[in-house]
């Protein structure tokens, strides 16, 4: 009857297991890592029914290769861990006041702060019409640093001509990403992580994947125009978002970055 008396800390307990399953899963989704992950669970599983059943012998064993192979996964999964720390620390101050202005605690808006999304949807739509190639990530909550420090530092204000002189064929920097930040480019040839997720359609290239590479893994929105076709994506907690018409993709921009 022990198993039923259940405590409210114990609900706690099991309910931040399950976030930090479900926010592991999301880091190795689409990785190799995955099979190693649902290997080790198949593993633990096994070695918690053997204790359970009193299977001594071979409780020791897999107890001992779960002891010995900890040392082992932290040189495999080294990439993943360094991303899910990233994730956790990336969280900037600037997050938190906007969720505090929201009680008025920092006194009111400042609407100059605020994303210019009209420029950015007028220079994705002349930039499609002449298949200029293009990848913008604008950042949201958690802080860009760990991939602005791969580019060249910026300070533009963000305007409609900026952009599209920056992704303009023959300009220095129209080689891979701009990070937009605070209504301003910061940083401009940014290399982002691709994404290895093998269910993204082959028609799209290493923008679409360093777009959805991005949003993986942090709160970031990003917008790709194909060189190839002109078309706009629209990418959003790793996935391409629909929409109809520039409209339509304005409306959805701003009650994103609001």
């Amino acid at each position: 009857m022990n198993y039923f008396d259940i405590r409210i800390i114990d609900i706690v307990d099991i309910v931040l297991v399950a976030f930090l399953l479900y926010y592991l899963y999301n880091l190795v989704k689409g990785t190799v890592a995955i099979n190693i992950l649902v290997g080790l669970i198949i593993v633990y599983a096994i070695f918690v029914v053997t204790q359970l059943l009193e299977m001594e012998l071979l409780s020791k064993i897999i107890g001992g290769f779960l002891g010995v192979g900890m040392f082992a996964l932290v040189v495999v999964f080294q990439p993943e861990i360094r991303k899910f720390l990233l994730m956790i620390g990336s969280t900037n101050f600037n997050a938190r006041k906007r969720f505090l202005k929201k009680f008025q605690l920092f006194g009111p808006d400042d609407d100059g702060s605020q994303t210019n999304v009209t420029s950015i949807v007028n220079a994705c739509k002349r930039m499609a019409a002449t298949f200029t190639g293009a990848l913008i990530v604008i950042q949201r909550n958690n802080s860009l640093d760990f991939v602005k420090n791969s580019g060249d530092d910026m300070d533009l204000k963000l305007n409609q001509p900026i952009i599209e002189s920056i992704f303009f064929k023959n300009s220095p920097l129209h080689d891979g990403a701009i990070i937009i930040a605070d209504n301003k480019i910061v940083a401009t040839r940014v290399i982002l992580p691709v994404s290895n997720d093998r269910s993204i359609p082959g028609r799209f290239g290493l923008r679409h994947r360093a777009a959805v590479g991005i949003t993986e893994k942090t709160d970031a929105l990003a917008l790709v125009v194909s060189e190839e076709t002109g078309q706009v994506s629209y990418i959003k907690d790793g996935d391409f978002v629909l929409y109809e018409g520039w409209d339509e993709l304005t409306e959805m921009l701003t009650k994103d970055l609001s």
